[in-house]
């Protein structure tokens, strides 16, 4: 299999190459939309693929991948060195650059670190996406914590008993969603960009025994804490109001809160009561 592995060009080819698209769309066809215009190719040199004419090194080669060698220990953005395993060897046939070529790279450790930035930007990015797939959603978060595949907190507007459960469900079925190894669902009054708020109504609404649900599935092969390479257990956890048809409920309490009349009387006169 031809391979040309492409350092630089445009910035956002950068970006691009790390989106979770769907297999059908091209990172460079994203890449020529953020660009406001398409990227410019050429051929290669000794392989029939074509590469971004204004990269900086293009380093062209084959893969067969029924041969391996052993790679790693690697330095990950999960904060850890990524175990040893075995990959496909690639055979170099030619490197290609431009005149005094810079050689581009993010430094990856313990989050956040450039890469979290990058990662941010497609949870926003990709939001309407995530959205098509399932409605139910009216926003996630990836935090920081999770190193992007560990954690999410999705906000939805609860309509009928054990939606939230219907959420998760659909989230694992979601492309690379479907590695999130613990996703929080929360009402749609709750802050998913607050850790705070999302884990006060963990704390708050959730019963371990009725309210989460723990699946076997795919699981992000950098996760060294798998029984399995790729393969491990996932927990979803329903941090909603609940309501009848949920299970034993009891009655369920209103959340303290200050009118919204005396919390603008409160900033209207704030410089009066010199607090």
């Amino acid at each position: 299999m031809p391979l040309a592995i492409v350092l630089g060009g445009e910035p956002v080819l950068t970006y691009a190459a790390t989106c979770p698209l769907p297999p059908d769309v091209s990172e460079l066809l994203l890449a020529g939309f953020l660009n406001d215009g398409g990227i410019e190719l050429v051929l290669c040199r000794t392989i029939p693929m074509e590469v971004p004419a204004h990269a900086e090194i293009v380093i062209e080669g084959w893969v067969d991948p029924k041969e391996t060698l052993i790679e790693g220990p690697f330095g990950d953005h999960t904060g850890f060195y990524s175990l040893a395993d075995r990959y496909p060897a690639f055979h170099v046939t030619a490197i290609t650059h431009r005149r005094d070529a810079v050689y581009p790279a993010t430094v990856v450790g313990m989050p956040p670190q450039e890469d979290y930035y990058l990662g941010k930007a497609t949870e926003r990015i990709f939001l309407p996406l995530l959205q098509m797939l399932i409605p139910d959603i009216i926003d996630y978060s990836l935090p920081m914590f999770g190193a992007f595949h560990n954690c999410v907190f999705v906000k939805i507007r609860k309509a009928y008993p054990l939606q939230a459960r219907k959420v998760m469900s659909s989230i694992w079925g979601a492309g690379q969603m479907m590695f999130s190894k613990l996703i929080v669902v929360v009402d749609n009054h709750v802050n998913v960009h607050d850790e705070q708020d999302v884990l006060f109504h963990v704390g708050a609404n959730v019963d371990w025994r009725r309210d989460t649900v723990i699946v076997d599935g795919p699981c992000d092969i950098l996760d060294h804490s798998t029984p399995y390479y790729g393969a491990g257990g996932k927990i979803g956890i329903d941090a909603t109001r609940k309501i009848p048809g949920e299970g034993v409920v009891r009655d369920w309490p209103d959340e303290l809160r200050m009118s919204e009349a005396v919390e603008a009387l409160i900033a209207r006169r704030w410089k009066e009561y010199g607090l």
